[in-house]
C-alpha cells in the first residue's frame, strides 16, 4: 500500500483544527527550513524535487519561483489559488476544508522562498465554508507565530490574507485572478509581461494552486530526494489527488502516486463503471481536456503521458460517460457552461463559444446538418489559440475532439432529426436559436 498524504485523515473531524495539525508533526517543515534553509535553497530543493504546478499546466514550480527577479524595489506577492472551478474538479476544495494548515504552511514556505513578506488566498466565492476554515486556520497560526512577524524567531515576517471572488470561472486564469484581487473586472492581461515580473500591483509576483502549495511542507520535511522518487518518473513526481465523477460505481477522491494507471483508477479503486454498463468515453483531466474512447485509457494519469495520447492531465478530474450519454448533448452543455463563464474580451471567444453552443442545439434537438457538425469543428479550431487566456482553447479542445472521435453519433443526429441515444427528448429544442 502506498503511504498517504493529503487524505490520511480523511475521517478524522478534528483534521482542520490547528491542535490536530501540530499533533501530527504540522509546522516542523517550517520551524525546521527558516533554521537551515536561505531562500535560495528552498527553491532549489523544490526544483529537485520535481514539483509541477497542480493547477492544470504542470510547470515546474521551482523553476517558476526562479523568474522572481530579487534586484526589483518592489514587494514580492505570492497567491494561492484557490478559485477551483474546472467542472470535474474538487481536489482543492477537500484541501482547503480538511487540510487547511498543510496549506497554510506550504504558503510560508514558498513565500520565504521568493522573499514576499504579503500573502494572498483567492477563494471561489461559492466556497463559503472553506472560506471561514480558512479564516479560522489563519488565526490559529496566528495566535501561535506561525504566521505574522519574526516567525520561529527567524527575522521573516509574512501576513496573510484571504479575498473572496465573485465566482467567475475565468479568475482561475492567474492574470484574470490579479485583476479581480486589485478590485478590477476579471480580465486576463496579455503575456509578456508574466507575473514573476509584473503581477499584482505592478510587481513580482508568484500564484500557485492550492494542491501545488500543499505539497511544499512534505519536501522540505522529507526533502527532494525522497519527494523524486514517488511517481511514475522524476518529470511526473509526488502524491496526486484525482477526482473521479459521472458513471462510476464510487464517485470520489483519491490519492496516489503521480502516474497512477486511468483504467485501474476507474475499474479497480472508482468501482467500475455504473450499473456494470459499458464504457463509452472518459474525459480525463477536467472538462477542457479532449476526451479519450475506452480503448484509450490504458495511460498513466500524468502529465507527459497523456500529453502523448493528444490530451491533458490538467486538473485531474476524470469525467466518466457510459453508453446511456449522447455525446452531443454533453459537449452541449459544456459549451454552455464556457460561453456562460467567458469574459468576452476576446472576439474568438466570446463569439465562437455562443456560436458552438448555437450549433449543438440545433444538432441536439433535431435540426442541425451534416454541414453544422463540420462547422462546429471548424469554428473549434479557429478558436484555438488565438486568445489572450486558454479559456477559448478550453472550449475549443473538448469541442474539436468530441467531433472527432464520436462523429457518426453527430451525423446520426442529422440523419434521425432527434437524439439516437435519448430518444425521448424532442425533436424540436425549444432553444435551438439561444
Amino acid at each position: 500500500m502506498h503511504e498517504l498524504y493529503f487524505l490520511k485523515n480523511r475521517d478524522n473531524p478534528e483534521s482542520h483544527t490547528i491542535e490536530f495539525y501540530l499533533g501530527h508533526g504540522g509546522y516542523e517543515a517550517l520551524k525546521k527550513t527558516l533554521k537551515q534553509f536561505a531562500p535560495k535553497e528552498v527553491i532549489e530543493e523544490v526544483k529537485k524535487s520535481g514539483l509541477r504546478g497542480r493547477g492544470g499546466a504542470g510547470f515546474p514550480t521551482g523553476i517558476k519561483w526562479g523568474f522572481v527577479p530579487q534586484d526589483n524595489p518592489n514587494p514580492k506577492y505570492l497567491i494561492c489559488n484557490a478559485d477551483e472551478s474546472e467542472p470535474g474538479t474538487f481536489k482543492d476544495r477537500y484541501i482547503i476544508e480538511h487540510e487547511p494548515h498543510m496549506m497554510i504552511e506550504g504558503i510560508v514556505l514558498s513565500s520565504y522562498a521568493i522573499n514576499c513578506h504579503q500573502a494572498y488566498i483567492y477563494i471561489r466565492g461559492e466556497f463559503v465554508a472553506g472560506a471561514d476554515i480558512l479564516e479560522k486556520a489563519l488565526a490559529e497560526a496566528r495566535a501561535k507565530g506561525f504566521v505574522g512577524k519574526n516567525i520561529f524567531g527567524s527575522g521573516y515576517d509574512l501576513n496573510i490574507n484571504v479575498h473572496r471572488g465573485g465566482g467567475a470561472y475565468i479568475c482561475g486564469e492567474e492574470t484574470g485572478l490579479i485583476e479581480s484581487l486589485e478590485g478590477k473586472r476579471g480580465w486576463p492581461r496579455l503575456k509578456p509581461p508574466f507575473p514573476a515580473i509584473v503581477g499584482l500591483f505592478n510587481s513580482p509576483t508568484i500564484i500557485n494552486n492550492v494542491e501545488t502549495l500543499a505539497n511544499v511542507p512534505l519536501i522540505m520535511e522529507r526533502g527532494a530526494d525522497w519527494y523524486s522518487k514517488i511517481g511514475s518518473n522524476p518529470k511526473n513526481a509526488g502524491p496526486k489527488l484525482y477526482c473521479v465523477s459521472g458513471h462510476v460505481n464510487h464517485p470520489g477522491l483519491f490519492e496516489f502516486p503521480l502516474g497512477m494507471n486511468l483504467k485501474e483508477l476507474i475499474y479497480e479503486h472508482a468501482g467500475g463503471v455504473y450499473k456494470a454498463h459499458q464504457l463509452k468515453a472518459v474525459i480525463p483531466g477536467g472538462s477542457s481536456t479532449p476526451v479519450l474512447l475506452p480503448d484509450e485509457i490504458d495511460v498513466a494519469m500524468d502529465y507527459d503521458s497523456l500529453m502523448s495520447i493528444g490530451t491533458m492531465l490538467g486538473s485531474a478530474g476524470a469525467i466518466v460517460m457510459d453508453e446511456t450519454t449522447c455525446m452531443v448533448d454533453a459537449l452541449y452543455n459544456l459549451e454552455r457552461f464556457y460561453a456562460h463563464e467567458s469574459c468576452g474580451q476576446c472576439t474568438p471567444c466570446r463569439e465562437g463559444t455562443m456560436w458552438m453552443v448555437k450549433l449543438l442545439s440545433r444538432l441536439e434537438h433535431g435540426e442541425g446538418t451534416v454541414d453544422d457538425v463540420d462547422l462546429l469543428k471548424d469554428v473549434a479550431g479557429n478558436i484555438m489559440g488565438r486568445t489572450i487566456c486558454p479559456l477559448g482553447d478550453a472550449a475549443a479542445m473538448p469541442a474539436k475532439s468530441f467531433v472527432q472521435k464520436f462523429r457518426d453519433e453527430f451525423i446520426e443526429h442529422t440523419r434521425q432529426h432527434r437524439c439516437p441515444i435519448t430518444k425521448d427528448k424532442s425533436i424540436k429544442g425549444t432553444d435551438a436559436n439561444a
